[in-house]
């Protein structure tokens, strides 16, 4: 990898650090594992979607058959099933069959505790919006520029 390193970057390096070898060593230590990163993004890319978000809200407060779900969301079937499968492909849901239903509750509480904190830095950023978006207007904020 250090051979992908451009020559101004190089130089630059040169110009900062005493040994610029190890330092371009210990910085391609901190890039994450693929692996690592790909869990991440399963993870973010289930939650991108605001039905999938929903449903971990409702599922908060326990289990529920995917019929439950449905009428919660007041979606169709189909919808609510691929979202489900989404949310377990992530390993954000888990499942329990009994007899012919089907159960899903929260995986692992991380997620919540996840979506705690999207919810407080939405909160907190809020009020230093520099532009108009949709979560000032549902806070009434204006925006001065």
């Amino acid at each position: 990898m250090a051979d992908s390193v451009p020559e101004s970057t190089r130089q630059t390096l040169d110009r900062l650090y005493d040994s610029p070898e190890a330092r371009l060593t210990s910085l391609f230590e901190l890039t994450p594992d693929d692996t690592e990163v790909e869990g991440t993004q399963t993870v973010f890319k289930a939650l991108s979607n605001e039905h999938r978000i929903h449903i971990l809200e409702i599922l908060r407060d326990g289990e529920l058959c995917v019929c439950e779900i449905q009428v919660a969301l007041d979606a169709p079937q189909s919808t609510v099933a691929s979202h489900l499968r989404e949310l377990k492909d992530a390993g954000l849901v888990n499942t329990r069959r009994q007899g012919k239903w089907t159960y899903y509750r929260i995986g692992d509480t991380a997620v919540l505790q996840l979506l705690d904190v999207a919810n407080a830095l939405v909160e907190e950023t809020a009020w230093f919006c520099p532009v108009s978006r949709p979560c000032c207007w549902i806070r009434g904020i204006t925006s001065s520029i």
